[in-house]
């Protein structure tokens, strides 16, 4: 497979730094080797990078860095367009406001082909405030929303050429949701499967079931995966950690799956803040889970039929 990796080292977002170093980090720790050792022709862009912030005024005064955040995802929605096209990009973040940009490229990408694009949320948090309902004012808790095309980012965040339709997106993982975020997901019909879901039923019925659609209306699949929906034990560096993530297991089973599928067309790696973690351990382990999905196997499989 063709693989295209691009930065954006992007921390606008976060509420605090180090997520700019995530793309350095995630390079360093081996990210092209794996990906060339497994047989995938790589090619690396480089780093995105934004044109200069301009001016916005929200009445939502809680909102922090509002102006860079549209520039960032300005530039990162076209990069990802470009990427997108005749390969699989690898988008390394980054705090998860980068993923308004990925989305929005990825699906207008998408909508050219005829295909619809599907979405899986791997994270603690689902990301579906608006700029209104916002009450941290950090934008990485926003791009799922603003991807799905939910009301009040016109006339600030760039025009969506493409929405994502919530009912083609799934979150797997949660465990932090606010209650705004709770009622947008329900409204909008999001799948949405929390840690009590996965301790319920497993995390592979769950998935399973979700991956069936995708195949079913020949979908492409976008995933985005955050350092917080691993369990902080053994994933640290991260800025928002919450007790209770997906285990080493639980998160290998989820790449795994999801190569077995053949579905995935593009990836986002984010959320990782180098300076917050254990002698590497958190890059190595995303780099890891990255092999896993692009695939690395322990033993060969029958690829599984939906």
């Amino acid at each position: 497979m063709r693989c295209r990796i691009l930065g954006a080292p992007e921390q606008d977002g976060a509420g605090r730094l180090g997520c700019e170093m995530g793309p350095s980090a995630l390079r360093t720790a081996g990210l092209v080797s794996a990906l060339t050792e497994l047989g995938h022709q790589v090619e690396d862009l480089g780093t995105v990078q934004p044109a200069a912030a301009q001016p916005i005024i929200h009445r939502n005064a809680a909102l922090k860095k509002l102006p860079e955040i549209v520039a960032w995802t300005a530039a990162i929605a076209e990069a990802a367009y470009h990427a997108s096209k005749d390969a699989m990009p690898i988008f390394l973040g980054g705090d998860h406001a980068i993923s308004a940009g990925t989305l929005s490229g990825v699906a207008r990408r998408a909508a050219e082909t005829g295909r619809p694009l599907f979405v899986l949320w791997l994270d603690a948090h689902p990301d579906f405030h608006t700029l209104d309902s916002t009450t941290s004012g950090n934008l990485h808790g926003v791009p799922l929303a603003y991807a799905s095309g939910l009301p009040g980012f016109d006339g600030f965040f760039p025009n969506l050429p493409v929405r994502v339709e919530p009912k083609r997106i799934c979150t797997l993982g949660l465990r932090s949701v606010d209650a705004a975020e709770r009622q947008a997901l329900n409204e909008a019909g999001v799948t949405v499967h929390d840690m009590r879901a996965i301790d319920e039923h497993g995390i592979a019925p769950l998935l399973r079931a979700f991956l069936a659609r995708v195949a079913e209306e020949n979908g492409l699949l976008h995933v985005s995966l955050d350092v917080d929906f691993l369990d902080p034990s053994i994933a640290p560096a991260v800025g928002t950690t919450v007790p209770g993530g997906a285990t080493l297991r639980e998160a290998h089973l989820v790449m795994e799956m999801l190569s077995d599928s053949g579905l995935v067309t593009s990836l986002d790696l984010v959320e990782l803040n180098p300076f917050l973690d254990e002698r590497g351990r958190t890059a190595t382990l995303m780099v890891d889970l990255t092999a896993s999905l692009m695939g690395r196997r322990i033993m060969d499989r029958p690829t599984r039929s939906f």
